[in-house]
């Protein structure tokens, strides 16, 4: 699963007022930092910092992508490494064990669980009778 590109609605917003705001007067400037020029400082390092941001993100899908391949890839030779060692040990030997694995004799089928609590009636409750 990718993670999700981020965008800003107040960069949208913030265009649309600035281009407005040059349609009125390129130098405009109310003073205390409330400057056209300011405004659209501010819009391109927030820009910058969103390409950034979203940058970063690409390239932790390609790790992600890449751990998953790899994670794949070793649980594959795991496995076929405890087939083997079941294959020339056995697998209710002590190396089979060892290596990972669990004893045949080990295992408890669902199918005998099931069956063994089925079998088992709970006796019937009687009321109690109050007073």
């Amino acid at each position: 699963m990718t993670l999700p590109k981020r965008s800003s609605r107040v960069l949208e917003k913030a265009l649309q007022r600035a281009s407005g705001m040059q349609a009125i007067d390129p130098n405009l400037d109310f003073g205390n930092s409330n400057s056209l020029q300011n405004m659209v400082q501010i819009i391109e390092e927030l820009r910058n910092k969103l390409n950034a941001h979203n940058t970063a993100l690409a390239v932790i899908d390609a790790s992600k992508t890449d751990i998953d391949k790899l994670e794949k890839a070793l649980s594959v030779v795991c496995e076929n490494m405890l087939m083997s060692v079941a294959g020339r040990y056995g697998k209710e030997s002590t190396e089979y064990v060892q290596a990972g694995g669990v004893l045949k004799s080990d295992r408890i089928r669902k199918g005998t669980i099931t069956r063994i609590k089925s079998g088992v009636e709970k006796p019937p409750v009687e009321p109690i009778e109050t007073a």
